[in-house]
């Protein structure tokens, strides 16, 4: 059963003065998310806002926004064949487990100076 759906869009322009600012990255990224985003050449502001879109996303579809969240406690990973997940700790996987929430799916796409992230939340044991 889904308990919850969340969708962000963010500009991809904000980046760019985001990553002059490296106190600010750590404190919204998780370090290994950061690292795979800043090894991706041309593309890591567009990297950098579909994950902090991944990140209001998620806070919607819990409900709460990003209120009582540490950003960098979800992260965006890629599977091998590429595939986005989003993993969670500390104070967003203490929300998502009080939220009877199972399952995290993710939906990440990005166009030119827009990247949008969609979140579903899912109890499976119903």
């Amino acid at each position: 059963m889904i308990i919850g759906i969340g969708v962000d869009m963010v500009r991809v322009h904000r980046m760019e003065r985001w990553r002059t600012n490296p106190r600010l990255l750590e404190r919204f990224f998780h370090p290994d998310e950061l690292a795979v985003a800043l090894s991706k050449g041309s593309s890591v502001n567009q990297s950098l806002a579909v994950r902090f879109a991944a990140k209001e996303a998620f806070g919607k579809a819990l409900g709460i926004g990003l209120a009582g969240l540490a950003l960098k406690d979800i992260m965006v990973a890629n599977r091998e064949n590429g595939r986005p997940e989003l993993e969670v700790f500390g104070t967003a996987l203490r929300a998502f487990k009080e939220s009877g929430g199972h399952r995290i799916h993710l939906s990440l796409t990005h166009e030119q100076d827009n990247a949008i992230a969609m979140v579903v939340l899912e109890d499976i044991s119903l």
